[in-house]
């Protein structure tokens, strides 16, 4: 079920806060209301799946327990509990990858392959299987509580607007607030509405125009592409991923809002970034940080030698690109990024620090672009045949009048502003003043809702487009 269909809009999404409403004076029915919502919303998408969940759940709340009170087993009970959410995550995403690999290396010995059932993958696996993983390590830490009761931890794992695609929220981020039971403030209903309306309009009107001029490019016959034809799909590619992504951020945490929950903010003008390193404290910020917290630290983090350090930061980004996707694209996308993390500490930081600012942005965009080429291919192969292509600039172009449309061009450019323009001189300030003045929050009002009339309308007229990341 996506947030912008109009079955969500019109039927579930009221349904569910009027029920909200109507129990708000009360905190158990306020708790049961989005615990039983966030149980159905899942079930509509994943209904094979939430079996699993719920009983690793049972196992996570125990073992929980465990850790909590008991010190001397509390690492063997964590050590389990990640052990089986782990599992989990590598049988529904990573069983076929490991299979088809394995059988190359079988057929290449002679030997017959192994067979294993396909095995479809769940919406928002990665993101369930990390959330539960925090909340027993923070236990273990004593940064929280184990949970008071069941109920409580299934809403932890279940909130129904980060679900699918997060912001990746760690249990003891949460703790309080569940233990408020969404305890919605004065302005939050409106406040989340505004933020949740924007998600929506940056997702049909901007990010699904792109995906038309990215997906045409990347599958098309790599031999009829030129220089500027591959270079405008990585484009388009490059600002569909951000808004699609931030979108849905957008509405996740917008909905949030709504129910009195308040989740971190997961992108800070990302492609403003100065640097990589700078770049990966702005995108995806709720994933940095985890992989952050609960891999690079445990590896020995900042206080292991230096050559430590720099491979540990590259194996968490190989792992970060596996997390993305069961393909080597994903495996050497994470790589890609991780050697320039190590470049950036070896000496490329120091020189990037000494440019203008505006080029080191330039220099990080581009390599940010090419990344995403690995990113978005589908295959190391046509990956490969991407940066051939994307290296000669005489290679003629043949094809730029079919998907270089007036609709895609202006969604490029209001794309490019978006990402751009926060990086002006008094940007944050002349925002701050827009929002305080009434006239000015009026007319960022007016325009939301005639962009929400059509947004909508343009999602009903159109196919409708999963957000990227549910992939993953």
């Amino acid at each position: 079920m996506l947030f912008y269909e109009p079955l969500f809009l019109f039927l579930f999404f009221p349904a569910v806060m009027a029920a909200f409403l109507i129990a708000r004076r009360r905190a158990g029915p306020r708790a049961w209301v989005l615990l039983i919502a966030s149980l159905l919303f899942y079930l509509w998408s994943q209904p094979l799946f939430v079996p699993v969940v719920l009983v690793t759940c049972v196992t996570d709340f125990a073992l929980g327990r465990v850790i909590g009170g008991h010190a001397r087993h509390a690492r063997a009970a964590m050590v389990l509990g990640i052990v089986i959410n782990l599992a989990v995550l590598v049988i529904y995403k990573y069983a076929n990858f490991g299979a088809d690999n394995l059988n190359l290396l079988l057929a290449w010995a002679g030997l017959p392959p192994v067979r294993i059932p396909a095995i479809a993958l769940p919406v928002g696996v990665s993101f369930i299987t990390f959330e539960k993983i925090s909340y027993l390590v923070d236990i273990f830490r004593r940064r929280s509580h184990p949970a008071p009761d069941f109920p409580t931890y299934l809403l932890y794992v279940f909130l129904f607007p980060k679900l699918l695609a997060g912001p990746i929220i760690k249990y003891h981020e949460l703790e309080a607030q569940l233990l408020e039971h969404g305890d919605a403030a004065p302005g939050d209903l409106a406040t989340g509405f505004a933020r949740f309306i924007l998600g929506v309009v940056k997702k049909t009107m901007i990010a699904n125009t792109l995906s038309g001029g990215a997906d045409m490019i990347f599958n098309a016959d790599v031999n009829s592409l030129g220089f500027a034809d591959a270079w405008w799909g990585v484009l388009f590619f490059t600002f569909q991923i951000y808004i699609d992504f931030s979108a849905y951020s957008d509405m996740a945490i917008g909905l949030a809002r709504m129910f009195g929950f308040r989740l971190n903010e997961n992108f800070n003008s990302p492609y403003i970034a100065r640097s990589i390193t700078e770049f990966w404290r702005r995108w995806h910020i709720s994933f940095t940080s985890w992989v952050r917290e609960y891999l690079y630290i445990p590896l020995g983090g900042n206080r292991v030698p230096a050559w430590r350090r720099y491979a540990n930061l590259w194996i968490c980004f190989l792992l970060s690109g596996l997390w993305h996707g069961a393909a080597w694209h994903f495996v050497a996308w994470g790589a890609y990024n991780g050697i320039f993390l190590v470049l950036e500490r070896l000496f490329l930081l120091r020189l990037l620090g000494k440019i203008p600012a505006l080029l080191a942005t330039a220099v990080t965009f581009f390599i940010t672009c090419a990344g995403w080429t690995l990113f978005r291919a589908t295959s190391l192969t046509q990956a490969g045949t991407f940066f051939r292509i994307m290296a000669q600039p005489n290679l003629p172009s043949h094809a730029m009048e079919v998907y270089r449309t007036p609709p895609m061009l202006a969604a490029l450019a209001v794309a490019a502003a978006m990402s751009f323009i926060p990086a002006l001189p008094g940007y944050e300030t002349l925002k701050q003043q827009i929002l305080a003045a009434p006239a000015g929050r009026f007319a960022l009002n007016s325009a939301l809702s005639l962009a929400l009339v059509l947004a909508l309308a343009k999602a009903l007229a159109d196919p409708f487009q999963p957000f990227l990341y549910f992939r993953f």
